[in-house]
């Protein structure tokens, strides 16, 4: 590429949910079918990297969502498109991630992964639920610490008897609308 050429259009898709509702899952799914280069940054991989140091009180979750968002937008800004599976518990820690797009003209596309409770817990990937029912974990968002589900994002996405295809692909179509836009 030269000096005077632009780098190809990047963007951030952020998948929000509960613990188990199968952000990664998708994440990954939805990478392998862009056409430019994408990059899945996964929440529980960059807890443990960028805010080890961190909690789960409100203001640790924020400043994890922060850091991630800031990545997101560094790589969007580059040309690459970031799918960003992470819980993000709280609206007004989702919403300035949106702001900071917004101000930088990043193309965001807020995907609510909308997977019932119930289901999250009958999957249970990690085993959290079943930690948080011996008493083992704590603050597990969803049962006894809050999740605020977004008001108004670009896709909500019920992934119970959907298959992973058909999940992914509604994520492209809402990701391309977005960057036509």
């Amino acid at each position: 590429m030269s000096a005077t050429e632009a780098p190809s259009a990047g963007a951030t898709v952020w998948l929000t949910g509960l613990p188990s509702a199968g952000k990664t899952t998708l994440a990954h799914a939805v990478t392998g079918r862009l056409p430019g280069p994408a990059e899945v940054l996964d929440g529980d991989e960059l807890r443990a990297v960028l805010s080890p140091e961190l909690g789960h009180s409100r203001a640790d979750r924020a400043l994890n969502v922060s850091r991630i968002g800031y990545l997101a937008r560094l790589l969007a800004r580059n040309g690459i498109t970031a799918v960003v599976a992470v819980v993000s518990p709280f609206a007004d820690a989702r919403l300035k991630v949106r702001a900071e797009h917004a101000a930088e003209g990043v193309p965001f596309v807020e995907v609510h992964v909308a997977t019932p409770l119930r289901i999250c817990r009958e999957r249970d990937v990690k085993g959290l639920y079943e930690r948080w029912r011996t008493g083992e974990v704590r603050e597990l968002t969803g049962v006894d610490s809050p999740y605020e589900p977004p008001e108004d994002p670009e896709l909500w996405l019920d992934t119970t008897g959907r298959s992973l295809s058909s999940c992914a692909g509604e994520v492209c179509a809402a990701l391309a609308d977005r960057v036509r836009r």
